[in-house]
């Protein structure tokens, strides 16, 4: 069926059934029927179930087959094989989209791949669209379209909105509702998506961009699934100017196996999936509330506002701590600007040169408000302005906020946080349309989020990638280092001069070939980390000491390692520069290929400071690279240190994404990359490339 069918089908449907309905209200088989009925459902309603004539005044039907006229969304409740029945029945009846709330399937494991790979095929062969399984439904609070067993639904009214909610967890669906009321933030559509198997994160979402009631999508993810689709419905938010904001689970390795063992989804690392989020336009927070409260700042507003913010403050204490709170994410508060500070001077209230403008005095005039922050939109120095409202909000909402509704749609992103609990200011501000928050973490996450979000970068190509074809990898195997050094070589890295000494002679030779002094270690592609078993050696100067190492690092090697084929002993010249770097290469999980760049040499596990992007990489996405990784400023020049070639790095970064376009190579590593001074290049020294799972030699 075309997309604006599957929409009608799936968020307003003209008649329903409940397969499964049961006549106790307070069951949740019971529950779908009540919440249709209280929040004002207009369409069709047909319950099903063979053992009862009548619920809630509505005649039962045996079955999908027995209903009368066409069914546009079946929510099924059912579990077991009787769900396998159901779907049958919908296929049969010419249902156009079914959801199934029953868990046991893929997020089961083992056998539950099974089953759902066959609700799967049942739905496709019948022409049904499933939303699940594992799904709590949907609901459209201004249709009365409450398809969901969700609790929360017991609410005696549903407040409407212009955001949407797409959510892989069904609980959560209940939770964003409640917190929502809450807050006095409608919505347009809530859906759970639960285990993909159709219905997918981005297809849901791709329906919402031409949904007229949606200005801005929330996301609650557990995992990536289908990030092509994915990625696609992001990259379309952006064009028709529909903000994505998302919260994503996993972003410690504890929450990483939690949402493994609770969704049976793939976890990735957290790091490659906020580049994913990053690199298709998707804004990030990391709290709940924040999540909640962010559209407004979003709404009607393009990505790219810098990163300085001016606040004020009509209460010392509540000011302080929004600033604190954005100075932990990195946001620049900026200090009063001059002529802001002049025009506060002119009222007797002394700035001096801080980073918050207190009013605290001035609170109840509301014309010193409004000039100050004025003056501070017009600031070329500001990229955003938060105003952070004292106990006048409680008492007195007429003068505390009703003046800050001219900033509604201002030109630069404008948020409010209310210190006290002061829900009639609360109310006021939300009908208003201005962004406003009840904490001061939730305040500075979401603008956090707002100033970070950008426009999708390139779309990544892995088609595009070239790399060279040869040596092809078997599954699960790996390059010995002279191997792997090469086809470095081949990506356009400058490598390290050496050979590859089957004997001490051949080892003596190469050695005077590079000159002194050189680097010994064993070649071995089932060795992967030859210094923990003492199989390197560096800094040799004769031909006696390379005679004695060569013997010594073979016999280690034997030791430590003695099922490992030995290819020889590695002599390699001592490579010196200002400075060294790792670059990774990966498949990640869930986001594919990735490229990773850190502080390099024995210091990487320790620091874990690095940026990451999705490969292939563009030039100007590894500068920034560069940029982002903290300890790599002494080759940026800081404080006096020599600077090192960070065009040719950036490049080197480059053409080692460019491994993306081979599917047999699983992980890939330099470390160290060698930095030298600016204008004299990189060399890489050692490396390590992984065959991928499944791919053949």
């Amino acid at each position: 069926m075309n997309a604006g069918n599957l929409a009608r089908a799936l968020f307003a449907p003209d008649s329903v059934a409940l397969v499964g309905a049961s006549a106790d209200a307070a069951k949740p088989g019971g529950r779908p029927l009540r919440y249709l009925q209280r929040h004002g459902f207009k369409g069709r309603i047909f319950p099903i179930n063979p053992r009862v004539d009548r619920i809630g005044g509505l005649t039962c039907h045996a079955n999908l087959r027995s209903v009368p006229e066409p069914i546009d969304h079946a929510f099924i409740m059912l579990s077991g094989d009787a769900v396998m029945t159901a779907l049958h029945d919908c296929a049969e009846a010419g249902v156009a989209c079914a959801t199934i709330l029953a868990g046991g399937f893929a997020e089961a494991g083992g056998a539950g791949h099974g089953r759902q790979a066959e609700l799967l095929r049942i739905a496709a062969e019948g022409g049904v669209r499933l939303l699940g399984p594992n799904s709590i439904g949907m609901i459209n609070p201004a249709a009365g379209a409450t398809l969901s067993a969700n609790a929360m639904l017991d609410l005696p009214e549903l407040s409407t909105g212009r955001t949407a909610v797409v959510s892989q967890s069904g609980s959560m669906v209940g939770a964003l509702l409640s917190h929502g009321e809450a807050r006095h933030v409608g919505f347009s559509k809530l859906v759970s998506v639960g285990n993909e198997a159709d219905l997918s994160v981005g297809e849901v979402g791709d329906l919402l961009l031409d949904d007229d009631a949606t200005d801005v999508i929330l996301l609650f993810l557990e995992t990536i699934r289908k990030r092509e689709m994915f990625a696609a419905f992001a990259r379309r938010a952006h064009q028709v100017g529909k903000p994505v904001i998302a919260y994503k689970l996993g972003r410690s390795s504890v929450g990483q196996e939690l949402a493994r063992s609770h969704t049976g989804a793939i976890a990735g690392t957290d790091q490659a999936v906020a580049a994913f989020l990053a690199h298709n336009g998707i804004a990030r927070v990391d709290t709940i509330d924040g999540l909640i409260e962010a559209p407004r700042l979003f709404s009607d507003r393009a990505p790219g506002h810098g990163n300085r913010v001016a606040v004020v403050s009509t209460t010392g204490g509540g000011g302080a701590m929004v600033v604190d709170n954005l100075g932990l994410r990195g946001i620049d508060v900026v200090r009063v600007p001059a002529p802001v500070r002049e025009q506060l001077a002119n009222h007797g209230i002394g700035t001096d040169d801080a980073r918050m403008i207190d009013l605290t005095m001035a609170g109840a005039r509301p014309e010193i408000v409004r000039e100050t922050i004025t003056g501070l939109m017009a600031a070329e120095q500001t990229d955003a302005v938060i105003m952070v409202v004292g106990s006048s909000a409680k008492f007195h909402p007429e003068l505390a906020v009703e003046p800050l509704f001219h900033w509604r749609g201002a030109a630069k992103p404008f948020a409010v946080f209310l210190a006290p609990d002061a829900d009639a200011s609360l109310a006021r501000l939300a009908k208003a349309g201005i962004a406003v928050f009840r904490t001061p973490e939730a305040c500075a996450d979401a603008m956090h989020a707002a100033l970070a979000w950008r426009a999708p970068g390139q779309a990544s190509k892995i088609s595009d990638a070239v790399a060279p074809d040869r040596p092809r990898l078997a599954a699960g195997h790996a390059l010995n280092e002279r191997d792997a050094l090469a086809l470095f070589a081949a990506l356009g890295i400058e490598t390290a001069r050496s050979g590859l000494a089957e004997n001490t002679e051949q080892a003596r030779n190469i050695a005077k070939q590079i000159g002194a002094p050189v680097v010994l270690k064993i070649a071995s592609a089932e060795i992967l980390h030859k210094s923990d078993i003492g199989a390197v050696r560096v800094g040799l100067e004769n031909a006696d000491d390379i005679t004695a190492v060569f013997n010594e690092i073979v016999s280690n090697a034997k030791a430590m390692a003695p099922t490992a084929h030995i290819d020889g002993v590695l002599v390699q010249e001592m490579a010196a520069g200002v400075g060294q770097v790792l670059l990774g290469y990966k498949i990640d999980p869930l986001v594919g290929p990735s490229v990773v760049l850190g502080v390099g040499g024995v210091l990487t596990e320790i620091y874990r400071d690095s940026a990451l992007r999705l490969a292939p990489v563009g030039y100007d996405d590894a500068m920034a690279m560069i940029e982002e990784v903290r300890g790599l400023a002494p080759l940026r020049g800081y404080r006096g240190a020599k600077r090192g070639d960070l065009p040719c790095l950036a490049r080197a970064i480059v053409n080692f994404s460019e491994l993306a376009g081979r599917r047999d190579i699983h992980e890939a590593e330099i470390n160290p990359l060698i930095v030298r001074e600016d204008g004299r290049g990189i060399v890489a020294v050692d490396g390590l490339v992984l065959g991928a799972p499944g791919s053949s030699a």
